[in-house]
């Protein structure tokens, strides 16, 4: 993977995943497909609003694993899975070319549901801090080991 003077640019997708309801944990699939206005097919979280598509870097979860933590892709209900870029340093308007796809950062982290798993087993949880939410721009199918690029502005211009 790539890198420049402003950090690493490219990453890979390490796994795809959806859940049919929210509040659980989100299980991997071969490939999702992200529709432009809606996110994911098939996911609890798909629709019209700012966070049709999370992501979370895997180094994050290696940290918590680094505690002792069985935890595999989804379990934080992540959608994808990356490796290789440091999500949560990417500003909000930020675009992310995602295999076919092109995706731009809404929302870094979030409030954590009450009810977290991990939390409760763990005492914290990476996708507040760590995890990012985007909407879809271009649509298509993605799949692991698709490759991510930043974007810089003049690129995401000529899109």
């Amino acid at each position: 993977m790539g890198s420049n003077a402003g950090g690493t640019r490219e990453g890979e997708v390490v796994s795809c995943c959806v859940s049919e309801r929210k509040g659980t944990r989100k299980h991997t699939v071969d490939a999702i497909e992200l529709r432009v206005g809606v996110g994911i097919e098939g996911d609890a979280h798909a629709g019209n609003w700012h966070r049709q598509v999370s992501l979370l870097g895997d180094e994050s979860v290696d940290t918590m694993r680094d505690r002792g933590v069985e935890l595999k892709a989804g379990d934080f209900a992540e959608n994808i899975l990356t490796r290789g870029l440091a999500l949560r340093e990417l500003p909000v308007g930020t675009a992310l070319e995602v295999g076919p796809c092109l995706l731009v950062v809404t929302q870094i982290g979030k409030t954590c549901h009450n009810d977290c798993e991990i939390r409760r087993l763990v005492g914290i949880c990476v996708m507040p801090t760590d995890g990012i939410f985007c909407v879809v721009v271009r649509g298509g199918t993605v799949r692991p080991g698709d490759a991510i690029r930043v974007l810089d502005e003049e690129a995401a211009k000529q899109l």
